[in-house]
């Protein structure tokens, strides 16, 4: 019985080791990525702003999400470091992601506008774009992890089960 208790316990560490690879993942993608969030009507504004040097990074990202949705009211527009509008979009749907060049160093804008007067609640994010391959490898090893843990507690609750059965 001590040793099923034990190998229980490794199995359960193995599943808290892949949440923890899960969580520096997550953290390694927002690197970098400011976020602002706040009310915008025709009046108010949400301004986000990130420093990103184009000798790191040669695609930024940017993404506006509205909390209360309505057709053709927000607008976002991108602005470079010389102030100089790079996009302007309508934000169509509840979420809207976009990427762009970065073609010099500098802080980049992002300003998210209403045509209404009602204030509606948006969350901005803009930063250069997470490097894929560290991203896959992480989620790969944190999805490995977490699937020999469950599948080695789930073997240890069938053995047990048997036992018991066993022993009666």
């Amino acid at each position: 019985m001590q040793k099923s208790g034990l190998i229980t316990v490794i199995f359960g560490l193995l599943i808290v080791a892949g949440l923890a690879v899960s969580v520096v993942e997550n953290q390694m993608t927002l690197e970098g990525i400011n976020q602002g969030n706040g009310k915008v009507s025709s009046i108010e504004t949400v301004t986000v702003s990130v420093n990103i040097d184009k000798e790191t990074t040669p695609v930024g990202i940017f993404a506006v999400q509205v909390m209360e949705f309505k057709e053709n009211t927000i607008s976002a527009k991108l602005l470079d470091p010389s102030n100089i509008e790079i996009i302007s979009e309508k934000v169509n749907d509840e979420i809207l992601e976009k990427e762009f060049d970065v073609f010099e160093s500098g802080t980049y804008q992002l300003i998210i506008e209403s045509n209404v007067d009602d204030e509606i609640y948006v969350t901005g994010a803009i930063g250069p774009l997470p490097d894929t391959g560290k991203k896959l490898i992480l989620s790969t090893i944190s999805l490995s992890i977490l699937i020999i843990g469950m599948i080695g507690l789930v073997i240890i609750g069938i053995f047990g089960i048997k036992n018991r059965k066993k022993s009666v």
